[in-house]
């Protein structure tokens, strides 16, 4: 009898909830609000109690505590995220629904679904970003995900301003000292009074991401050497990657060789990368 795998990507704006068999072909899925804590664990509670499954991968926003056999394991942690510090996500699930789950980052499922069936499914390294509501990063070599005392948090590494930008950051830690606080989702409202989908691509906030974007790759490269480095998230797109390759190859300036299409989009639409990873986490707890 086939196994029934969940997938719960735990966003800061919204949770997609998820039941597949062992192919990945869903049959199920839901998504919901991020409201309170009580308020969106009980409805996924109700949502695999209504869809059984055998195990769980969990993606979720952070930081969050992933070392098994710690105090914190399973928590959210110190996240902006009003009313979810402290948060035992997986206690109160595993309490619920009696299965095992899989816990980490939404970009360490997203950078595993890459692997197992995207853009990085010919690869053996990859790191991926997500730029949405926040910016994280994932990454994976042979496999393994790369981590060590906690998960990674790429998205508050120090970041150079462009020149032209003067934008005094909405990182409620490090303000435009990091990633986060000048590329991500909610900087673009800040800096235009609109939200990043009423405006046309050519405006320059767009142009300042995708500096920032190239950044991140070429940090991500001379500290990892990825043979792939995908984004996704709802703030960069496909078309992107052109300039973001561009200030790349700038930033770069001709110190290191890297193939063309080593910067890539996100190989699924919807940014369904982070969904198919939780399956295939899920699925590892049966095995």
């Amino acid at each position: 009898m086939s196994n029934k795998l969940g997938s719960i990507e735990a966003g800061g704006t919204k949770f997609v909830l998820a039941v597949a068999d062992e192919t990945y072909k869903v049959s199920a899925k839901k998504r919901i609000p991020t409201l309170t804590p009580d308020e969106t664990l009980a409805a996924c509670i109700d949502f695999f109690k209504e869809n059984p499954v055998d195990a769980i991968g969990l993606g979720s926003f952070g930081p969050i505590g992933i070392k098994t056999g710690t105090a914190d394991y399973g928590h959210i942690l110190s996240t902006p995220k009003p009313g979810w510090a402290g948060t035992d996500m997986v206690g109160i699930l595993t309490a619920a629904l009696h299965v095992p789950i899989y816990f980490t980052t939404d970009v360490n499922a997203s950078v595993y679904g890459e692997y197992i069936a995207g853009s990085a499914k010919d690869v053996d390294s990859a790191v991926y970003f997500t730029i949405g509501t926040g910016i994280g990063g994932g990454a994976i070599q042979d496999g393994q995900f790369v981590g060590g005392y906690s998960h990674l948090e790429m998205g508050h590494a120090p970041v150079m301003m462009h020149p032209d930008d003067d934008f005094v950051g909405s990182c409620p830690f490090h303000g435009n000292r990091c990633y986060e606080g000048v590329a991500a989702g909610p900087t673009i409202e800040a800096r235009t009074g609109e939200r990043g989908e009423n405006l046309k691509r050519d405006n320059p906030v767009f142009d300042y991401i995708n500096y920032y974007a190239a950044q991140m790759a070429f940090s991500a490269y001379v500290n990892l050497t990825p043979e792939k480095i995908i984004f996704g998230g709802s703030v960069i797109n496909d078309d992107d990657m052109v300039k973001v390759r561009q200030y790349f190859n700038e930033l770069n300036n001709g110190y290191i060789q890297v193939p063309d299409d080593m910067i890539v989009h996100s190989h699924f639409a919807d940014n369904a990368s982070a969904t198919v990873g939780d399956f295939a986490l899920a699925a590892s707890l049966l095995k």
